[in-house]
């Protein structure tokens, strides 16, 4: 039994999509979430910018000293996760193995479409996780930087002309593609599921980033022992680097819990 808190953290309101389904499936879970709202996306950003990035996020949520640390970040997975894990101790997990392999299980016809942000894309990660997991696979990718701003200014809901707009626009070559399985490989994605979907049809199966590396880290908590007691509830802290008020009316809203009294905003440039 280990009741050290799990650190999760992303650019900004996407890695709650992964502190979601670590709160269903873990309730005992201590949870401390950073969202790095002032410096959102990352995606467009150098790789030397994104590895500093990732540290200082890192550095932070080693002051709670996890057992555990979340990387709810397509970007940060696919282009820092080897330096941070080279750097620390704490066990640090990324979003690419999770959902290569919930891919590779689901395509029936070999043809997977990928979306994220430039440096997801740029990286090759996804790629070559699924060459290992299922070789001959064909990926499609795509970027899709106008995902992320619409996202954290809360235009993903069905009926915003915009938001369709942009996602038929991104989408349309993975569909003339005919891939039957889509990965949608930045964490903010998930909250345009259903403009998605709609999009894609339902013939396409969605692969949603931050909900399968919940999943495997629940797994790798459970075969090291490291789950906390069943007796207790888990709390939930979340910190940003900006506009600590937006954040937390949107997560409310995506959680479906007042996250009002539990968010502070903190200066991550000192870590």
């Amino acid at each position: 039994m280990d009741n050290r808190p799990i650190g999760v953290f992303d650019s900004g309101l996407g890695g709650l999509t992964a502190v979601r389904e670590l709160a269903r499936i873990l309730p005992e879970e201590d949870l401390v979430y950073f969202g790095d709202t002032g410096r959102v996306p990352y995606g467009g950003r150098s790789r030397d910018t994104i590895i500093r990035y990732a540290r200082q996020d890192v550095a932070f949520l080693g002051t709670f000293q996890p057992k555990a640390i979340v990387v709810a970040c397509g970007t940060v997975s696919t282009t820092a996760l080897d330096t941070l894990r080279s750097e620390w101790a704490t066990p640090i997990y990324g979003v690419v193995e999770p959902a290569a392999r919930a891919a590779a299980r689901l395509t029936q016809s070999g043809k997977v479409g990928l979306i994220g942000t430039k440096a997801t894309i740029r990286s090759g990660a996804y790629e070559r996780a699924l060459a290992a997991l299922r070789p001959g696979t064909q990926v499609t990718a795509r970027s899709c930087p106008l995902l992320v701003p619409l996202v954290e200014n809360g235009r993903y809901q069905p009926g915003d002309i915009v938001a369709e707009t942009v996602v038929a626009e991104y989408l349309a070559p993975l569909k003339d593609a005919g891939v039957d399985t889509l990965m949608l490989g930045c964490t903010h994605y998930p909250l345009l599921k259903p403009l998605i979907s709609a999009f894609m049809g339902p013939q396409v199966a969605l692969v949603d980033v931050g909900e399968q590396c919940a999943q495997w880290v629940a797994g790798q908590l459970a075969g090291q022992g490291l789950r906390a007691g069943r007796d207790r509830p888990g709390r939930h802290r979340f910190f940003v680097s900006d506009d600590s008020g937006d954040f937390a009316a949107l997560a409310s809203a995506f959680l479906g819990e007042d996250v009002g009294d539990e968010v502070a905003e903190i200066d991550i440039t000192v870590y």
